[in-house]
């Protein structure tokens, strides 16, 4: 038997090892062996027989659970195997918790502790109860938002959802006994952060580097709310189209698939880990967007296979569920399903994702057709500058209602171009003209259908 995750050899007996049984106990079991050398060659005991009696006594009388200790002869030697099964409740060492984590043994402390004895006793960390909040303190909006949501979604039905908020909240499963979970808190309370700190996103708009953010915003409120205005605000504020003409037909591309940027969002708010205080972060730049989450991937799913067909387990199962019941996320893990869709359609790499210790960092890069009209955009500035030096300053200021407008569009037609100035026909050709002999504009069609485009 060789020395892995699940078996450690120890030439001697010492009593700390206690604390290696604990972190096995509450792990996924393992073998502690005693007697043989770091490369498992049998080194021998002396003390067997002292050993045999000891070391049981000792796991029954600190811990309160049983322990297979057996006595093996090799060539010769004596070694004693302690064999440790997994727990399903907590097991603890003179008061404190070990857990077994790779090839380290590790106490358990703070928040990772509360999770664990959470999760020992059945529990997950959003299904604990919250004292003193009522059915009356929750957002009446947020949970009518929710009834409108789940009735259109047709994940209930409308009989079920226009039954009074405290019978809605005991359908959800959202009361443990009088009081409601955390996961009603979070979902329907005005001011979760009362409880919960950290149940916000944070969004910023950054420049030309990671240090030079030019505008930042915060969403709180409750976290059924929260989807609908992160995403509204970034596609307005956050996110600017760019501007295609087809003929005389605009287009407008953004950068990423609002469908495919939300499922990511929900996702994040679904996953993250409520309990560090930290809130989802969003960075968006002119050509990326990251999508920062206080979370951790499940242990089961490689992040290389998330774009494989994989089963859904919700960090917060009883957010998830209202979330679900919203029609708002799919069950069995369909939410990148449908990434992958809208990724597809708009010609869109999918997402990148980065998971670690620290959390899950989720990258969306620009579609086709966007980087294509990005590239087009630094053209079109550098060749502008270029134009604008042919240009007396006293045109540029007559001209600057004509010039602004075609900051953002591509097509200017003569009836636009007297509107924006005041001017005749004859004035406001002769600018327009002007703008074609300095490359700046070239003239398509003729009579009346005649317009001008942007070189």
């Amino acid at each position: 038997m060789s020395e892995h995750q699940g078996v450690e050899w120890k030439e001697i007996w010492k009593d700390e090892y206690l604390k290696w049984i604990c972190g096995y106990a509450n792990a996924q079991g393992g073998t502690l062996i005693i007697g043989k050398d770091d490369n498992g060659g049998v080194t021998g005991i002396g003390n067997s027989k002292k050993l045999l009696e000891d070391i049981p006594n000792k796991i029954v009388s600190t811990m309160n659970i049983i322990a297979d200790v057996n006595l093996i002869e090799e060539n010769g030697l004596e070694y004693i195997e302690i064999i440790v099964d997994s727990y399903p409740f907590p097991v603890n060492y003179r008061g404190k918790y070990y857990y077994r984590s790779g090839s380290t043994m590790q106490e358990i402390k703070g928040i990772e502790l509360l999770k664990f004895l959470y999760e020992r006793q059945g529990k997950m960390w959003d299904n604990v109860p919250i004292p003193g909040e009522t059915v009356d303190t929750l957002s009446k909006e947020a949970l009518q938002e929710f009834r409108k949501k789940s009735v259109y979604k047709k994940r209930l039905s409308k009989i079920a959802a226009e039954v009074n908020d405290k019978l809605l909240l005991e359908n959800l499963k959202l009361f443990e006994g009088e009081n409601l979970i955390r996961a009603a808190i979070l979902m329907f309370h005005p001011d979760p952060e009362k409880w919960v700190t950290g149940a916000y996103i944070k969004i910023g708009y950054f420049g030309d580097s990671d240090s030079d953010l030019r505008y930042q915003d915060e969403v709180h409120g409750p976290l059924i709310l929260q989807a609908d205005k992160v995403v509204e605000l970034i596609y307005t504020k956050y996110m600017k189209a760019l501007i295609d003409y087809k003929g005389l037909q605009r287009t407008e591309t953004y950068m990423f698939p609002m469908e495919g940027f939300r499922e990511i969002l929900l996702n994040a708010i679904n996953h993250k880990d409520y309990s560090t205080g930290i809130p989802i972060q969003i960075s968006i730049y002119e050509d990326k967007i990251y999508v920062w989450n206080d979370g951790k991937w499940p242990d089961n799913l490689p992040v290389d296979k998330i774009y494989e067909k994989h089963s859904s387990i919700p960090y917060n199962p009883k957010i998830a569920d209202v979330f679900y019941k919203a029609g708002e996320i799919e069950s069995w893990g369909r939410g990148f399903d449908k990434i992958m869709e809208v990724c597809e359609k708009e010609k869109a790499p999918y997402p990148d994702i980065d998971a670690n210790f620290r959390g899950v960092m989720v990258l969306c890069k620009p579609c086709e057709q966007y980087n294509k009209l990005l590239k087009e955009k630094y053209r079109k500035e550098t060749f502008s500058n270029v134009q604008f030096e042919k240009l007396s300053q006293e045109e540029q200021v007559r001209m600057a209602p004509i010039l602004k407008y075609l900051d953002d569009n591509s097509i200017i037609t003569n009836a636009i171009g007297r509107d924006l100035l005041g001017k005749s026909v004859a004035t406001t050709k002769r600018y327009l003209n002007r703008l074609c002999e300095v490359g700046f504009l070239e003239q398509k069609g003729a009579g009346r259908s005649s317009y001008y485009e942007r070189k």
